[in-house]
């Protein structure tokens, strides 16, 4: 029996931003990142390993109004809020 754990967590971006698994660029604001983590057993500790990332973006036209929870990579994830983060501090100079 695997047993798995659910994060939440809340992000914000300030600039529109691409995404790989997205389609489309997404706009600035704040998104909700759902990661399920897996526990790995056999071991004398509890460790977990991440098995999915989502983020709840807005639907595309004519939809957005609409949310879609769509499976993203931890690292695509990471580099997108590496670029905010930098165009933050090229607009602040």
């Amino acid at each position: 029996m695997m047993t798995t754990r659910s994060r939440m967590e809340t992000i914000r971006f300030s600039h529109p931003f691409p995404i790989k698994g997205v389609e489309r660029t997404l706009p600035a604001g704040t998104y909700e990142i759902i990661s399920e983590d897996e526990l790995i057993e056999g071991l004398s500790f509890p460790c977990y390993r991440r098995v999915s990332t989502f983020i709840m973006a807005p639907a595309a036209p004519p939809y957005q109004s609409s949310m879609e929870m769509v499976s993203i990579a931890p690292l695509d994830l990471a580099d997108a809020q590496r670029l905010d983060a930098s165009a933050r501090l090229d607009s602040t100079r």
